[in-house]
């Protein structure tokens, strides 16, 4: 019975080890203005497989919690493109940041000369504003 009793402390262990190995916490600039961006660019950010995404209003930063095998950093800075901000990593299309409120509009300008090293900005679309 202690056997049995030890072995299934050590499977629990493994598991556990296993399931907090997957978590994994990164941050990356994503562009905006106010209470309202906050709003609309954690909602983007909440995708399965994300544990929490927080924007700072002032730093402009996201920091995000997530299940490395659902979902990327990747994935994540997508459907905030897709909500019409621009990320350090991607850029939303002119179609998606146009539908933004005007004082949800940021300056582009900015943001594409604000990204960090080691990451490239991918622009789905020229840049008129």
């Amino acid at each position: 019975m202690k056997s049995i009793r030890l072995m299934l402390v050590a499977i629990m262990a493994i598991i556990g080890t296993t399931v907090y190995g997957q978590e994994k916490n990164t941050s990356f600039k994503v562009y905006g203005n106010c209470e309202m961006c906050k709003k609309r660019i954690e909602k983007a950010a909440n995708i399965e497989g994300v544990k929490s995404a927080s924007w700072n209003v002032e730093t402009k930063m996201m920091t995000l919690a997530f299940n490395a095998d659902k979902v990327s950093e990747k994935d994540v800075q997508k459907q905030i493109a897709k909500a019409g901000h621009d990320t350090q990593g991607l850029s939303a299309s002119d179609a998606a940041y146009d539908k933004l409120p005007g004082c949800c509009q940021y300056d582009r300008k900015d943001a594409s000369q604000g990204e960090h090293e080691g990451h490239q900005q991918e622009k789905s679309q020229p840049h008129n504003h």
